[in-house]
């Protein structure tokens, strides 16, 4: 047997009659009679049941399918992890009322003050960010599928060193079905979460990475090899019954992914790659368009928010509306009020009073953290830098603090840095496309800020306090 088929790497150099002899020898062993008590337990495992060698009979499974899958992952996942992180970098999370990560502590080493320009920046990271975790799936589940014989190695631990190893491969199986299943819930059914889902995300998404990182160290130098010697034309065109590297493979295999007793073949290698590079591309087409926008938005169908948002000015994506946040009437009717506070000052205006104010214009997207977002929008209102001068602020525009009429839900409030006030395009919008905010969209006023995330664009809004955001 070579080493794709479970055995070890003394088939290394060996001659032609030696894997025909270690099979027959495998056959002996195969029929030796089990040993009784715990010694036969360790030695041979259960009598049925997964931890047997020949329970999982798939010839595709091996070291060249399983380092396939796990280049592919090599390349997205690391992706996926850095545009996670710049995600989380724009909300602020280091200024008070934005943190939902308590004790973050050094894991925020990399915070940095979230810029303005590009004003579609968060669109892109956020976009990137699920459009990638979705078309990752099949390739995922690919590669549990492939290592999954290594779940169930018997016996569980055989060494202070084998019990590590099996602990960072828990990590790394339970850290990423755990990232990509709460990133989903997300996405498609909104904070369904016992806790807050950017604690739960955030500290999964290290625990992951930490495991993945110590996987990748361990195991690359094996999965170039395996790649490097296979060769991805080779392998393609060989039989679905020969093992993967076939019987004179140089390389190997410390994994014992192959089964000692292949079934007969129903899919080729080919086929099964093919299956996967399709199951990919069609998430992706189903799911991208959410983040393009245009008449891309018509094919995401698994699109979070799928509604026809409408026609008119006001026809475009919401997050949440006023009925679901618990939005009355009076709450945005004419004894609606805007309370600027600053520098020990208050100044209260009606709605009538804040568009006699100089307004201005700004095209502006929103975008969410659940992957979607729109083109850019025409709002017009009072630079937020404008309302700071109100009540003092006339050189240098500082942090601010928005809160607003949401009765229930998360992001009632956000704070911005002083780089998103002092921004030109950063508005207090009252109108949108040439129209009145419409009651989902914020009316009577709402924060839109470039390259904010969605929910930081915060509407209802009914008191704006400028000074130290902290």
């Amino acid at each position: 047997m070579n080493e794709e088929h479970g055995r070890g790497p003394e088939g290394a150099g060996e001659g032609p009659a030696a894997p025909a002899a270690r099979q027959a020898g495998s056959t002996l062993r195969r029929h030796e009679a089990p040993r009784p008590g715990v010694a036969g337990l360790l030695r041979d495992g259960p009598p049925v049941g997964p931890t047997r060698p020949g329970f999982w009979r798939s010839p595709l499974r091996g070291p060249w399918l399983t380092s396939v899958f796990g280049a592919l992952l090599l390349v997205g996942i690391p992706l996926m992890f850095v545009t996670g992180l710049l995600s989380y970098a724009a909300y602020n999370p280091d200024l008070g009322g934005n943190d939902k990560t308590p004790d973050r502590g050094w894991l925020g080493f990399y915070l940095f003050s979230w810029p303005t320009d590009p004003h579609w920046l968060y669109r892109l990271t956020q976009g990137v960010h699920v459009t990638l975790g979705i078309v990752l799936i099949p390739v995922l589940l690919a590669k549990l599928w492939s290592v999954i014989p290594r779940l169930f190695t018997w016996p569980p631990v055989k060494s202070v060193g084998h019990a590590l190893e099996r602990l960072s491969l828990l990590l790394l199986v339970g850290g990423v079905l755990f990232e990509f299943a709460t990133g989903l819930l997300n996405i498609q059914l909104d904070y369904l979460f016992p806790g807050s889902f950017y604690t739960l995300h955030f500290y999964g998404a290290w625990v992951f990475i930490g495991a993945f990182v110590v996987h990748v160290v361990l195991r690359i130098p094996f999965m170039l090899r395996t790649l490097r010697d296979g060769g991805l034309r080779k392998e393609l065109r060989r039989p679905s019954g020969e093992p993967a590297g076939g019987s004179t493979a140089r390389t190997p295999d410390p994994t014992h992914l192959a089964t000692p007793e292949p079934a007969a073949p129903t899919i080729s290698r080919r086929g099964a790659l093919g299956m996967v590079g399709a199951g990919s591309l069609v998430l992706l087409a189903m799911t991208a368009g959410q983040s393009i926008g245009g008449s891309w938005r018509a094919t995401a169908l698994l699109a979070p928010r799928g509604q026809d948002p409408g026609p008119g000015p006001n026809g475009f994506q919401v997050n949440k509306t006023a009925a679901g946040v618990g939005i009355r009437a009076q709450d945005v009717g004419p004894t609606w009020r805007l309370v600027v506070r600053g520098q020990g000052q208050e100044r209260i205006l009606t709605r009538a009073q804040v568009l006699a104010l100089p307004q201005h214009g700004a095209a502006l997207p929103i975008a969410c953290v659940e992957g979607w977002s729109t083109e850019d929008q025409q709002w017009s209102g009072v630079r937020l830098r404008d309302l700071a001068a109100l009540v003092g602020f006339r050189d240098e525009a500082p942090g601010l603090f928005v809160q607003s009429a949401q009765r229930s839900g998360s992001f009632r409030s956000t704070t911005l840095r002083d780089n998103q006030v002092r921004d030109a395009r950063s508005l207090l919008a009252l109108r949108v496309n040439g129209a009145d905010l419409s009651p989902d969209h914020g009316y009577p006023a709402r924060v839109i800020v470039p390259a904010n995330p969605g929910v930081h664009n915060t509407k209802w809004v009914t008191t704006l306090t400028f000074g130290d955001p902290a």
